[in-house]
């Protein structure tokens, strides 16, 4: 298992945009991925409701945690799009 932080670099948060592409991220994935947002609550990331669901705007702190295969690469690339600056026009 591992678990890793990152910051909400985007200014408008994780909204529906940013979320589908995350959830579309971990299709497939045969280990088990969870998201805490700042305030404790955890969310699966395979669900794009339940990404909304932690409110996560500009600035917050999320935890992505995988526990399974290629867990560190997983991990990582989850760390890259929550801290990616979405620039949807």
């Amino acid at each position: 298992m591992i678990c890793k932080k990152t910051t909400i670099q985007n200014a408008y948060g994780i909204h529906c945009r940013p979320s589908g592409i995350i959830s579309q991220a971990v299709r497939g994935y045969q280990g088990k991925i969870i998201v805490r947002g700042p305030d404790g609550s955890e969310a699966s990331p395979d669900s794009v409701l339940s990404l909304l669901s932690l409110a996560l705007a500009g600035g917050d702190e999320v935890e992505v945690i995988v526990d399974g295969p290629d867990e560190e690469a997983k991990c990582d690339e989850l760390l890259e799009l929550f801290s990616r600056n979405y620039d949807f026009e």
